[in-house]
C-alpha cells in the first residue's frame, strides 16, 4: 500500500482535463435548495459547459428535469467523468468509498471535491484505485482562472 499524504496539490492539467470533458458530471449533496452553492454550480455545469449533470442526496429529488438518486450506488450503469461531492469532509470519505466501489460499474473518471472539502487519507484511497483527484476548489473558479491564463475555451 501507498504512503498516506498529509497534503494534496491539485494538479492545474486534470483540472484543465476535467472541466474540457464533454462527459458527465454526478453531484453529490444537489438538490432544488437555490441557497445551496450545489445548485447554482450544478446550474453553471450544465448550462454554461454543457455537460449532463446527475443528481444525487438523500432525498433524491429531480433537479432542473435530472432525475436524482439517493446515492452514487443507486445510479444506473452509465459513463460517468466526475463526482463533484458537496459534502462536509467528515462525510466525503464515504462518499469516495462508494465512488471507488462502483467505479468500474459507473466508468468513473475523477472524484473533485468542492471549496472547503478536504479529506487527504480519502484523496490517496482515490489515487490508489486510479481515480483522478481535486480537492478543495470548485470547477468554476478553476475554470475562470484557466480560461484568463488561455488554457481553456
Amino acid at each position: 500500500m501507498g504512503v498516506m499524504s498529509l497534503t494534496h496539490t491539485n494538479n492545474t492539467e486534470t483540472m484543465r482535463r476535467l472541466i474540457a470533458d464533454p462527459g458527465r458530471w454526478v453531484v453529490v449533496g444537489l438538490s432544488n435548495n437555490d441557497d445551496r452553492d450545489a445548485l447554482r454550480v450544478a446550474q453553471w455545469l450544465k448550462k454554461e459547459m454543457d455537460k449532463a449533470i446527475i443528481p444525487v442526496h438523500p432525498s433524491a429529488e429531480t433537479v432542473d428535469g435530472d432525475t436524482g438518486y439517493a446515492s452514487v450506488s443507486d445510479i444506473p450503469d452509465t459513463d460517468i467523468k466526475v463526482v463533484d461531492c458537496f459534502v462536509n469532509s467528515e462525510h466525503v470519505g464515504g462518499v469516495v468509498d462508494e465512488v471507488i466501489a462502483n467505479k468500474d460499474r459507473l466508468k468513473i473518471d475523477a472524484i473533485w471535491m468542492q471549496l472547503g472539502v478536504e479529506d487527504p487519507a480519502a484523496a490517496d484511497r482515490a489515487r490508489e484505485a486510479g481515480l483522478m483527484v481535486v480537492m478543495n476548489t470548485c470547477p468554476k473558479i478553476e475554470w475562470r482562472r484557466l480560461r484568463g491564463e488561455g488554457a481553456i475555451r
